[in-house]
């Protein structure tokens, strides 16, 4: 019954342990995204209303 809660509690410490890296990666910027808005108004598959009422990207719009 002792081996139970021995690996409990390291297990406890190994999670609080991957929590407090994960807060200072965030804190750091280790998830900013820098690229994508860069190239984001490369991409042209903007959904646009026609007037008649249909949905159409702006790549039918064009054939």
């Amino acid at each position: 019954m002792s081996v139970i809660y021995l690996l409990i509690s390291v297990s406890i410490i190994i999670a609080i342990g991957f929590f407090i890296a994960f807060v200072i990666a965030v804190k750091t910027g280790q998830y900013d995204d820098d690229y994508t808005p860069s190239v984001r108004m490369l991409f042209d598959d903007e959904i646009k209303k026609t007037p008649n009422n249909k949905i159409k990207t702006t790549k039918e719009k064009q054939i």
